[in-house]
């Protein structure tokens, strides 16, 4: 079982390189713009995000982020999730979601 969502994870990916990644949105942004917060959602040291990551984040829309806390694909890709829920708050963005 693990192993056919692993497979799924991967071929989801590789759907989303194929069609282009500003195609793709998650959350109301693209995922290329989600990029830019990816190194500080990223174990072990992440640096603070920056303020290209934290305009995204201003954009997104911030409660559906809450979907993917317990997804596999966050980690499958190196991103914490935990530490990427706390990034509104580090960014100063009003009323963080909570999860």
């Amino acid at each position: 079982m693990e192993a056919n969502k692993k497979v799924v994870i991967l071929l989801g990916l590789m759907v989303v390189i194929a069609c282009g990644t500003d195609a793709q949105s998650v959350c109301g942004v693209s995922f290329s713009q989600l990029l830019t917060c990816m190194p500080a959602a990223t174990p072990p040291n992440p640096p603070p995000p920056t303020s290209t990551c934290c305009e995204v984040l201003s954009q997104a829309d911030l409660p559906c982020f809450c979907q993917f806390k317990s997804s596999p694909i966050l980690p499958s890709i190196g991103v914490d999730p935990e530490l990427a829920l706390q990034l509104p708050g580090k960014c100063k963005i009003p009323n963080p979601p909570t999860c």
